[in-house]
């Protein structure tokens, strides 16, 4: 997905964190910070217990505290997109990468979903792991509690405790409702998406299922507008974003399903050596309109330059450069018989433009993303 961050990987499924994480973890801290009396009071309320502020209400402490809420959030997310992707693979489905978002996430498949018996387990799983969550943080929110009833944990210490975990408690049982709605692509979308793909191809019943979640978002955002809260509105938000980059991946993989990498990469290949000069290479991409060429030596392919490997490098640095200076050795390549949908993941994760074909050895073609991007625009004239 665009904009997205790797930060590691868990069953041997990479993790990504959505640009929009980054924005929204200090903006959560913020807003429960700004609350936090309010919402000390309504916990306390709620779970029939006392909670003594006098840690968490002077200086930074509020805000920081709601930044432990906030990656606490983080955590029951990837708990819950985890459990999606965990009985996928154990239903045979290979899971290519997790994307977070902050309420749910996007799982990247090796293939879609058509058959309604495999994506309803898969769909339910998630939210029936957020409640799990919700209710392991109701059980650490009294725990603090009973400590502090028996004399062996301080008042002070006991309330920060409850308030964080209480709070856990309410943000993944909300998780767990908002992902039964049938707003795709939550947990409830996901089940209308399996239910309306028995009667229609799989990327019409996506496409369905993603508009009702785009109408839902729109109302979320507008009521969150209505009552003055800024979290449905950052809820209506990913909603949204979710719902468009999904249909849209499941509607490029429908386009593309059965072109392969041969039939659209370009071929002969313009190559350059290593000892060639940088300045000589830049003239070469003013002349062919080529950003990137194949770097060959003794027949062997080496490595890859780039205008923006060129841009690495400093004007006057660049005149005594050669191509070996700056090109990129750790190359991904592709057969040509790969599906085009392969080399658009790997663009797409990777940030790269262009990708060399290789067969038996020899580069054959180079497919870029322009080469895919034009080959969509026809399949959907």
């Amino acid at each position: 997905m665009n904009g997205s961050l790797r930060i590691g990987h868990l069953f041997g499924i990479p993790i990504y964190l959505h640009w929009t994480f980054l924005i929204v973890i200090p903006l959560f801290a913020w807003i429960i910070g700004s609350q936090i009396a309010l919402t000390a009071t309504m916990i306390a309320g709620l779970f029939g217990t006392e909670i003594t502020m006098t840690l968490f209400l002077q200086g930074l402490a509020p805000y920081i505290l709601g930044a432990a809420i906030s990656l606490g959030l983080f955590a029951g997310v990837l708990v819950h997109e985890l459990a999606h992707s965990v009985v996928a693979r154990a239903m045979g489905l290979k899971i290519n990468s997790i994307t977070l978002l902050i309420f749910g996430g996007v799982a990247s498949m090796e293939e879609g979903l058509p058959d309604p018996k495999v994506e309803l387990p898969m769909a339910l799983v998630g939210p029936l792991a957020s409640l799990g969550v919700a209710i392991v943080s109701v059980a650490l929110t009294y725990a603090p509690a009973a400590l502090v009833e028996a004399g062996k944990l301080s008042p002070e210490v006991g309330g920060v405790l409850i308030y964080l975990f209480g709070y856990l408690a309410l943000l993944n049982f909300v998780l767990f409702i908002f992902n039964l709605l049938p707003a795709f692509p939550m947990g409830g979308g996901r089940v209308l998406r399996a239910w309306l793909a028995k009667k229609m191809p799989l990327h019409e019943a996506t496409k369905i299922a993603a508009d009702i979640g785009r109408g839902f978002a729109v109302f979320f955002g507008i009521f969150g507008f209505l009552i003055f809260s800024p979290i449905l509105i950052i809820i209506a938000f990913f909603i949204y974003i979710g719902a468009n980059q999904e249909a849209t991946a499941v509607r490029y993989s429908f386009l593309l399903r059965d072109v392969s990498v041969g039939d659209v990469m370009s071929s002969p290949v313009t190559t350059v050596p290593p000892e060639m000069p940088v300045t000589e290479v830049v003239k070469m991409m003013y002349d062919t309109k080529h950003l990137g060429f194949p770097v060959m030596e003794r027949g062997g392919l080496v490595g890859m330059i780039t205008l923006g490997d060129v841009h690495t490098a400093s004007t006057i640095d660049r005149e005594a450069m050669q191509v070996r200076d700056l090109m990129t050795k750790d190359l991904v390549v592709l057969p040509p018989d790969a599906p085009l949908t392969e080399a658009m993941r790997i663009m797409s994760q990777t940030g790269i433009g262009r990708i060399p074909v290789v067969e038996e050895g020899e580069v054959v073609g180079i497919v870029t993303r322009t080469d895919i991007l034009t080959t969509l625009e026809i399949k959907e004239a």
